[in-house]
């Protein structure tokens, strides 16, 4: 079985040549290919990802640039890849030893496979309190509706990826939830891989969090929309909206933000739940 490594990548010169160097450090029997889709990075990633040719094998980059968001970079990818299995990473993530082989065999068992997210090799133990992380297994998240797993450690065959039509190119975030969600909604279960390890980076500015979160907030609304019609249970209420309102309010009142820790916390709450009610606006999605 052939397998291809698709990797979204949009002005990650910071990041992504460590995840280049731990992909020339696997070892796999079988053949594969890694795939570069750019989503029109404006820095040197594409002159980084030049360098590794020589050292990962049938490394291709492809161009992505015609629209953003890295559901569309890995659709691309997805479409100019040869293998029968796609393995989707992220650029700014590390791959652990053993990560290829042990998804490699994962796919030739089942159809659709996730493996584990590590946390503490990336991040400051601060960065994890930000986000709450501290615990954390990394393994497939459950919820009330269908567990999910993120896109930065995720396999599938390449049959199933064209059966759904890939990833919404619509949702800028949240779009690995959706894939998930509509795979198992096609009757395939999504199978835990503890072994092959990926290294997440999460973000580590007040700003960039906040943004994030905002972000995910907004999309959560157009993803609700899709899924609810579907049997999704109702994960977000107009309640939910003024609970939170009080107590960030009450926060600021009663100075319980004291510290960048705090703050980081407060501003990631704020905005998610302001992004949902914009997505709410926005996307006409009614929590109720």
């Amino acid at each position: 079985m052939r397998v291809s490594v698709i990797i979204p990548c949009f002005n990650a010169a910071d990041t992504i040549a460590v995840q280049l160097e731990a992909l020339a450090n696997q070892k796999w029997s079988q053949p594969w290919e890694t795939i570069i889709s750019d989503n029109g990075s404006t820095d040197n990633s594409m002159s980084i990802v030049e360098q590794y040719k020589t050292r990962i094998p049938n490394l291709r980059i492809i161009d992505s640039s015609d629209r953003q968001g890295p559901g569309h970079a890995r659709n691309m990818g997805a479409k100019a890849a040869k293998g029968d299995a796609l393995l989707f990473i992220d650029a700014d993530d590390e791959v652990a030893p053993g990560w290829l082989a042990a998804m490699g065999e994962a796919l030739s068992k089942y159809d659709f496979v996730a493996g584990r997210h590590e946390l503490k090799k990336l991040n400051e133990a601060q960065i994890l309190r930000w986000y709450e992380l501290e615990s954390s297994t990394g393994a497939i998240v459950e919820n009330q509706y269908l567990p999910f797993a993120g896109a930065g450690n995720l396999g599938v065959r390449r049959s199933l990826h064209n059966a759904i039509g890939g990833f919404d190119g619509e949702l800028l975030l949240v779009e690995d939830v959706d894939y998930c969600w509509r795979i198992q909604q096609r009757g395939t279960k999504l199978h835990y891989v503890p072994e092959a390890i990926a290294h997440i980076r999460l973000r580590t500015n007040l700003i960039g969090a906040y943004k994030r979160a905002w972000k995910m907030g907004t999309c959560e609304a157009l993803l609700y929309k899709k899924h609810r019609p579907l049997g999704m249970p109702q994960m977000m209420t107009w309640k939910t909206f003024l609970k939170t309102a009080v107590i960030l309010t009450f926060q600021v009142l009663l100075l319980q933000i004291r510290d960048q820790e705090s703050l980081a916390k407060w501003l990631m709450s704020f905005g998610w739940r302001a992004g949902q009610l914009r997505g709410c606006i926005k996307h006409r999605y009614l929590p109720v």
